[in-house]
């Protein structure tokens, strides 16, 4: 099991490899796995992908976010240049249907609501957005409303687990109630985590998904006891 030095060093190098973030300007403390992210960045894509980069890393067990946005004064927009923006952006993703999307701008934050048939298609509105420069933060209100039937929803989750290189199926419980899956179990990294729940979302039929896995990061032991 990694220690909080170890998985700190990992963070930083993930940040360093990732081209589209001035590592330099984000810090980086742990304390029992859970990663905080500290610092200034210019652009909430910037922002994410810090989050994402630091997710990556094994041994992480949970993210802090505390990064600012430090809007040079060239990229500062109004309200209304950023829902405009927003729209525009909407428009021109094929993944969107955008007659179902509204759009709020207030003090940079912009807020999506509305009702997509997919999750891809939620997860397509708030990537839009996170592009425009000027935004310092989304809130995205998207509801998935499938209009498939929830039948087999369970069975087909756990179908996709076991085609899945990145989930291990055997330490994951599922449970669907209509529409909503619940996931349990123990994985041991919480990319794994997010990638069952990903996984979950993919599968036709799904609009809500509880994600109650825990991490459980292997000691030195097991893994000796595993081989």
């Amino acid at each position: 099991m990694k220690t909080d030095v170890e998985i700190q060093k990992n963070v930083m190098e993930e940040l360093k490899w990732e081209p589209s973030i001035q590592a330099s300007e984000i810090g980086v403390a742990v304390k029992n796995g859970v990663v905080t992210l500290s610092g200034t960045v210019n652009t909430y894509l910037e922002k994410t992908r810090a989050e994402q980069a630091a997710l990556k890393v094994v041994g992480v067990k949970g993210l802090a976010e505390d990064i600012q946005i430090n809007l040079p004064f060239n990229h500062q927009k109004t309200d209304t240049e950023l829902a405009q923006a927003a729209l525009d952006a909407l428009r021109w993703n094929v993944y969107v249907p955008t007659d179902q999307i509204k759009i709020k701008a207030e003090n940079g934050w912009i807020t999506a609501k509305g009702t997509v048939e997919w999750a891809y298609e939620q997860n397509a509105v708030r990537d839009a957005i996170a592009t425009i420069k000027g935004v310092k933060g989304i809130s995205n209100l998207v509801k998935v409303t499938p209009k498939v039937d929830p039948e087999n929803v369970k069975k087909k989750i756990a179908d996709a687990f076991q085609r899945s290189a990145l989930v291990d199926a055997n330490h994951i419980r599922v449970e669907n109630i209509g529409h909503k899956v619940v996931l349990g179990g123990k994985v041991s990294s919480y990319a794994e985590k997010r990638e069952a729940e990903q996984v979950a979302w993919n599968v036709p039929g799904v609009a809500t998904v509880e994600n109650n896995i825990e991490v459980k990061i292997p000691s030195f032991s097991e893994i000796g006891r595993e081989l």
